[in-house]
């Protein structure tokens, strides 16, 4: 562990800020999404749903790169070729004319996202290990929620005040701030002397040793499929809230509360993660989920796919207490066989579980058809997926 790393504090905070830019770059937009694509001349309401998901393709791809590089680079370097790649993007997307030049400037605010995203795992990797890893992870995860809590009234009152291009304003500001702050505070965390040379044939090497390590996969695999479930709940949350229950301006509030659950969950996690372990914790968290999507559907079914509001919300609080309880845990837990190539293991295993998570959250929220069922049947599905392949995962020694 390097000796002149900030206070646990402020590495924590830095952390979560280079995560949530990417958490920020989907959640700001939410408000935003009709009025783009309509602007923008989309065909139809859903495909204002792929200005989300064309970010996490660039999220997917990026990664692949990112990280193997950081092994035999370090982590700084890339750090800042990734934050500079994610404000081209914003500026592209910024003066954007067309729906496909937002969507090239979505991609490339993705890639340059990725940096931060695989780069921190591997730097957290580097510090810590275990279950402190997964402490790390967790604190970090409840400053990282902050975003998505206050992300869509920020773009909801930014599009009110100046428009729906000032957000990708904020975008480019804020990821030029904690790239000097990155600079400023965080020392190199892989020393030379552990830096692995980078050619095809030692990322070709470090690729079989990651997808040959079944621990791994499975708890990568794991991880793809609740996120592509909570990836088809991002797509699709503004036309349920803002327009099916007919929200209006409100639907920020509502999308915050149910981010607080994700956080509390985070927080909860940092303190049971010592006593009880990530792969115990991750067991119980997906069945409650599994089971709370299996009840719902049958409630969603009998009320033609338009629940209560408040028993809507009721069951998504619940459940995202569930997924807050099991993102941290699921990659600690992938990437702990990997500490000795820590930049190759984090980038295949985001790289995956993302490109997992892409096809089957855009498969979600495109079956969006004014109800919530394909929400809630997708939840169900892959809750059950998910189960079985946790479940086949013997508890880590």
């Amino acid at each position: 562990m390097p000796t002149n790393l900030p206070r646990f504090g402020e590495f924590v905070a830095l952390i979560a800020m280079l995560t949530s830019l990417t958490a920020l770059a989907i959640d700001a937009m939410l408000p935003a999404l009709v009025t783009i694509g309509r602007e923008l001349g989309v065909q139809h309401d859903n495909d204002a749903q792929l200005i989300l998901t064309t970010l996490f393709l660039g999220l997917a791809l990026g990664q692949v790169f990112f990280g193997p590089l950081s092994d035999a680079t370090g982590r700084k370097p890339l750090m800042y070729v990734g934050l500079g790649i994610f404000m081209l993007g914003s500026l592209l997307s910024m003066f954007a004319q067309d729906f496909s030049h937002m969507l090239i400037g979505r991609f490339l605010q993705g890639v340059g996202a990725s940096a931060p995203r695989v780069l921190t795992m591997a730097l957290v990797r580097d510090c810590y290990s275990g279950r402190a890893m997964a402490r790390v992870m967790s604190f970090t995860m409840s400053i990282f929620i902050l975003v998505p809590m206050i992300a869509p009234s920020l773009g909801q009152g930014i599009l009110l005040v100046a428009g729906w291009r000032s957000i990708f304003t904020l975008f480019f500001v804020l990821a030029l701030s904690v790239a000097l702050w990155f600079w400023w505070r965080m020392p190199e965390t892989l020393p030379a002397a552990k830096r692995r040379a980078f050619n095809f044939r030692e990322f070709w090497q470090g690729l079989k040793e990651v997808i040959s390590n079944r621990t791994s996969m499975t708890y990568t695999l794991t991880t793809g499929i609740v996120f592509g479930a909570f990836l088809g709940y991002l797509s699709s949350a503004q036309q349920i809230l803002q327009i099916q229950y007919g929200l209006g301006e409100r639907f920020p509030l509502y999308f915050a509360l149910l981010a607080l659950a994700i956080g509390g969950a985070s927080l909860l996690n940092a303190k049971l993660v010592m006593r009880y372990g990530m792969h115990w914790i991750s067991k119980r968290a997906l069945l409650l989920f599994t089971l709370l999507s299996g009840a719902f559907w049958l409630a969603t079914y009998s009320s033609a796919g338009h629940p209560a509001l408040p028993l809507l919300m009721a069951y998504f609080m619940l459940a995202f207490l569930a997924l807050g309880m099991l993102f941290g845990n699921l990659n600690a837990l992938a990437m702990e066989p990997l500490g000795h190539i820590a930049g190759i293991g984090a980038s295949v295993i985001g790289s995956l579980s993302t490109l997992m998570a892409i096809p089957l959250g855009t498969f979600v929220g495109q079956a969006y058809d004014g109800t919530i069922l394909p929400l809630i049947s997708g939840f169900l599905i892959f809750g059950v997926a998910a189960t079985v392949a946790l479940f086949s995962q013997r508890k880590p020694a």
